[in-house]
């Protein structure tokens, strides 16, 4: 399968519903799919819900970098609370909390054939963090997001 972010694939149209349905679920402002290029270790966010613009699909991390890059790299989940302050770095190595304004953010690895290769992160326009029983409603969409994902390679 290749993640192309073109959202008419009939493939492609799990993960943007999912996106959708984890947006209507949760108290946030913006949910986003990050996955790993098949080709070379960059990192890109293909579908969103809630989004502003369409800036996210323009940005591409680097592995290791950037939420995305660090949440496949580590395999654990991140979440970031009233950013820009309390970050590790400068500001500008988290673009899609700039790209879409946001202040708060919890993020999940997806997992292909067991090894991490996307990132399911939910954020929040204002300082209120995402609670401990959002968290968990975001694992448990990661875990539905990787039966789908895997399940179509």
């Amino acid at each position: 399968m290749e993640f192309n972010g073109d959202s008419k694939s009939k493939e492609d149209q799990p993960f943007k519903k999912a996106c959708e349905y984890v947006l209507d679920e949760m108290n946030g402002d913006f949910v986003g799919l990050a996955l790993q290029n098949r080709k070379g270790p960059d990192i890109s966010w293909h579908y969103a819900a809630g989004n502003r613009n369409d800036k996210y699909k323009r940005i591409t991390v680097r592995y290791g970098k950037g939420i995305a890059g660090r949440v496949i790299s580590t395999g654990t989940p991140m979440k970031i609370e009233g950013f820009p302050n309390n970050i590790h770095g400068k500001a500008l190595d988290y673009p899609i909390m700039l790209a879409e304004n946001l202040r708060c953010a919890f993020a999940v690895p997806i997992q292909f054939k067991g090894v991490p290769k996307g990132v399911l992160l939910v954020g929040k326009r204002t300082v209120q963090p995402i609670s401990e029983s959002d968290q968990h409603k975001i694992l448990d969409a990661a875990k539905k997001l990787e039966k789908e994902l895997n399940s179509l390679i």
